[in-house]
């Protein structure tokens, strides 16, 4: 299966920049049956087409998207079919049968914190066996937002969810086992995360897609004030040596850049100049050894290729060093997910 928008993308085709830069992308999904996204099917053979593109992928890390539940069950179990249905796929591309990049290295699942202390105990032990060795932490969602014109993440999520005592008490269980927790909420629920980074500094917090800065509904038009208000919240949330920053994801519908509504798809220039403020200043305040750069795929394939996005990734980083190329292309990301 091809995505929905194949022959759109097709229209903006480049080749590879510095092919041989090694890669670890560390936030990416598998799916079947996704019919509200522009690739309902992205399993194994779709993602090796995106991999073997051009850029040098060596590993993956696969992030929750609520795919391949089990059917019956105690309802904090039922995630586990998730990270079962992912360490299949992982296994199959440890045999090197399907080239050399091993995909779902580490996976992120999900568990129902606020379902509270044993409940996510129990959750988050059975997602470490299931994973056979590659589970990694788990994601939970707290996007929100009061206005109707926002969709709220598919969990439906309270208003901070951050906050709730059955997600305090399960969150209690991450730091014991060596586990991660990764925050994906909206822009105006940045200083959520923050507090909760303040309350367990011992447990390593991933922000995700920049904390999804809004650009559609009450805040079109308003790039420069969601950059302002961005800018504000995420120095806080900076401040805490225990967060580590994905950089990508950002040019999903709810960002509001267009570019899915353009005639043609934007070039690896074009997609870095638009987005640029939010990558520099992210790198400026974490440093590049809590930085790592994502694809988002399929998801952020709505709006580009995913040459065209590391292509974008490699024009913004052209005056790096090495060294910090490296880390933000593959070995902040290969140590902070262990593989």
């Amino acid at each position: 299966m091809v995505a929905r928008n194949e022959a759109w993308l097709a229209l903006t085709a480049e080749d590879a920049l510095e092919p041989d830069l090694p890669i670890c992308d560390p936030h990416h999904h598998l799916w079947e049956g996704r019919d509200d996204y522009i690739e309902p099917r992205y399993l194994l053979d779709d993602i090796l087409v995106d991999l073997r593109a051009g850029h040098n992928i060596v590993s993956t890390v696969f992030v929750e998207c609520g795919a391949m539940y089990r059917q019956d069950g105690p309802e904090e179990l039922r995630c586990v079919g998730e990270t079962e249905f992912v360490n299949g796929i992982a296994a199959m591309s440890a045999s090197g049968g399907y080239g050399a990049c091993r995909i779902a290295a580490g996976i992120v699942g999900y568990v129902p914190l606020l379902m509270g202390d044993a409940a996510s105990a129990r959750a988050l032990d059975a997602q470490i066996a299931a994973g056979n060795g590659r589970f990694r932490g788990i994601r939970v969602s707290g996007a929100w937002h009061a206005s109707p014109d926002l969709v709220r993440h598919r969990t439906n999520p309270p208003p901070n969810i951050y906050a709730e005592p059955g997600f305090l008490a399960g969150f209690a269980h991450l730091a014991p086992r060596g586990l991660t927790f990764e925050g994906w909420c909206y822009h105006t629920q940045i200083p959520h995360l923050t507090a909760l980074a303040r309350a367990f500094p011992d447990t390593t917090i991933i922000l995700d897609h920049f904390g999804g800065p809004l650009g559609v509904g009450p805040y079109a038009g308003r790039g420069d004030e969601v950059f302002a208000e961005w800018r504000s919240a995420i120095g806080d949330l900076a401040a805490c040596p225990n967060v580590v920053a994905k950089l990508g994801g950002l040019v999903m519908s709810i960002n509001g850049f267009g570019f899915e509504r353009n005639p043609r798809p934007p070039t690896s220039e074009e997609l870095m100049q638009a987005t640029r403020r939010y990558y520099e200043h992210t790198i400026e305040l974490f440093g590049v050894e809590r930085c790592m750069f994502e694809s988002n795929f399929p998801v952020d394939k709505g709006s580009c290729s995913y040459t065209v996005l590391w292509n974008s990734f490699k024009r913004l980083t052209a005056g790096y060093s090495p060294s910090e190329r490296a880390s933000l292309f593959h070995d902040t990301a290969a140590r902070v997910y262990r593989l």
